[in-house]
């Protein structure tokens, strides 16, 4: 787990004491923060650990969906009885209908969350752990359950540069590469941007711009990033600066070797000629 900021650092630390419990906990801030992250971690810090870790995704499902999904039907068991002896996740409990809500509160303060039926498990069965926005009511109401507040990007600023390293090096290794870095503009827009879609986010543009860059480093025309202050350049001036940027990381890593950069670029020896003289990149420059 990838963290640097104190706001982080504390929820982490309210997780791994509360994990030991046997309480039910919320981990409650902005979709794509890190919420399932750390529910994930959570469970496996927990006695629960060795048993199932079930997750159950309830928006856009009908009540009835929700509560099949949960209790199970004559099709089959539902999340709950699956993960008996272990945690049931709900993601976006907060989406759960209000009657739905409450029968599970219900059954956390009498410890007897069953199928709904007269047949059912006694007992809790499972660990209920759950996700919900911030600034909701906290599912449940009337249960006795613990939040965790997970801060947005915004609120843990510290994190946004080693979570955009850990990425790269993800990505990069997916693909058999050595990660070259982030170019300095590069790394001063990753860390002034928003992220309004929180880590999630960071996570996508960090892949999407490792598919472009290929093999140099990380730039600001790769991440489709751009400062307030800065000119947004051209269509023409972005592709013509990305082909640049490509070239030079492939005649680096070729050691000038046109005919073996052509190859990797799966083009055409004639056709990479002319992208390097559209770029106006000098070979030589990089031959050893």
């Amino acid at each position: 787990m990838v963290v640097a900021s104190g706001e982080f650092q504390h929820a982490i630390d309210l997780a791994s004491g509360l994990s030991r419990s046997k309480d039910s906990v919320v981990f409650a801030g902005p979709k794509g923060c890190g919420r399932r992250h750390l529910a994930r971690a959570f469970h496996g810090w927990s006695p629960q650990a060795p048993r199932p870790l079930v997750e159950l995704a309830v928006a856009g499902l009908t009540e009835g969906d929700q509560s099949k999904a949960i209790y199970g039907s004559a099709e089959g068991p539902g999340a709950l009885k699956r993960a008996q002896g272990g945690s049931l996740l709900i993601l976006e409990a907060d989406l759960l209908s209000p009657g739905l809500q409450t029968k599970i509160a219900d059954g956390l303060r009498s410890e007897q969350i069953g199928s709904g039926g007269d047949d059912g498990p006694p007992g809790l069965g499972a660990r209920i752990i759950a996700t919900a926005s911030e600034g909701v009511d906290p599912p449940f109401p009337g249960a006795m359950t613990k939040t965790i507040a997970i801060p947005g990007l915004d609120r843990r600023h510290e994190d946004i540069l080693p979570l955009a390293a850990h990425f790269l090096a993800e990505f990069t290794a997916e693909k058999g590469l050595d990660p070259i870095g982030f170019t300095a503009d590069a790394s001063a827009a990753i860390s002034g941007a928003s992220w309004p879609g929180q880590v999630r986010e960071l996570r996508s543009r960090i892949r999407q711009a490792v598919e472009l860059s290929g093999t140099g480093a990380i730039s600001v025309e790769s991440l489709m990033l751009a400062s307030e202050v800065e000119e947004v350049m051209s269509f023409k001036e972005a592709k013509r600066a990305f082909e640049t940027r490509y070239v030079e990381g492939l005649l680096r890593r070729c050691s000038g070797n046109i005919s073996r950069a052509a190859r990797l670029a799966k083009k055409d020896r004639k056709d990479f000629y002319d992208v390097i003289r559209r770029t106006g990149v000098e070979p030589g420059l990089f031959r050893s």
